[in-house]
């Protein structure tokens, strides 16, 4: 009971660590792009989907062995984003936003290319490099075409904004941030291993769905609260955003420092399911709406993959 107690507590607290330390990453690199001169929407731009907890939490998986952690990082923290952030936060609060064809284009492609790094035994650094490429070539695109336009702006980034940084605070929230989302992940990870030992939980259940799950739920905000505010592109670029570091950056990292084994279940369940639901995502953003039903439909089909992993 002991054990299953401590597991728990190193999984819960590691989990909140990461995201409050993600934050003061974020006002950080916001302030030392400001002293540097980077255009306050460049900043937005690149760092608005920067989830430091999914790569704290992917990376420190990966060196201890942890596979469907680290891999859970990117296939099931991105179908909790499309399905349970997206879904929940249109339900709450239908979008109504018209992005670039470009935008969309670059949604649907973003979940097919993780397939390079999974057709294995192990994941390819090579395919690692590959996705890492892909992602400063969709981020500098994203960049150029939004210019004039605030898809990319988050909550975050607009109030470190409105700060005055200095030089010491700037590196000493970029500092804090790094170490305690390093020791956040570092926690996630070992709760979940002895969550895993302990109480027999399925690698993948664990991997895919609770952890995903732990890390990233304050993502619904981050889609609902823009939208309530009248931003709803601020929603539809945070997703955007978001998506491309999960599969591209967070497993390019993990591919190409710490490969990992791969589950045969990954890509026969995990990356197909993503790539359908993040498919059916574009469909509603390319019609100009996402409504509650929409909202609703992407609920059911994360609860059908839940359940797929349950089974």
């Amino acid at each position: 009971m002991i054990d299953v107690l401590v597991a728990v507590a190193l999984f819960v607290v590691g989990a909140g660590l990461a995201i409050w330390a993600t934050e003061r990453l974020l006002e950080g690199l916001v302030g030392l792009a400001r002293l540097t001169a980077l255009s306050t929407f460049a900043v937005g731009a690149v760092l608005s989907g920067f989830e430091a907890e999914n790569v704290a939490v992917g990376l420190a998986a990966a060196f201890h062995g942890g596979a469907p952690i680290a891999l859970g990082t990117v296939f099931g923290g991105a179908t909790f984003l499309v399905c349970i952030a997206l879904g929940l936060g249109a339900l709450l609060y239908p979008i109504r936003v018209r992005l670039p064809t470009g935008f969309l284009v670059v949604l649907a492609v973003a979940p097919l290319l993780p397939g390079l790094a999974v057709f294995g035994p192990t994941t390819s650094r090579v395919a690692g490099v590959v996705l890492l490429i892909v992602f400063v070539g969709c981020m500098a695109y994203l960049i150029a075409a939004s210019r004039g336009h605030a898809f990319m702006e988050s909550d975050e980034v607009r109030e470190a904004a409105e700060e005055k940084p200095d030089w010491p605070e700037a590196l000493g929230m970029t500092v804090l941030g790094l170490v305690a989302v390093g020791i956040g992940g570092e926690l996630v990870a070992t709760g979940a291993s002895r969550v895993i030992t302990t109480l027999g939980v399925p690698a993948l259940l664990m991997g895919m769905v609770i952890t995903p799950a732990a890390i990233e739920l304050e993502e619904v905000a981050r889609q609902a609260i823009p939208t309530r505010e009248g931003h709803p592109e601020v929603s539809a670029g945070n997703l955007v955003g978001t998506l491309l570091y999960f599969v591209l950056f967070n497993l390019g990292l993990i591919a190409l420092i710490a490969p990992v084994a791969v589950d045969p279940r990954i890509w026969r369940l995990d990356w197909p399911f993503l790539v359908v639901a993040t498919w059916l995502a574009t469909l509603f953003l390319a019609r100009g709406r996402i409504g509650r039903l929409e909202g609703a439909s992407l609920i059911v089909l994360y609860l059908v993959y839940a359940a797929l992993h349950l089974v």
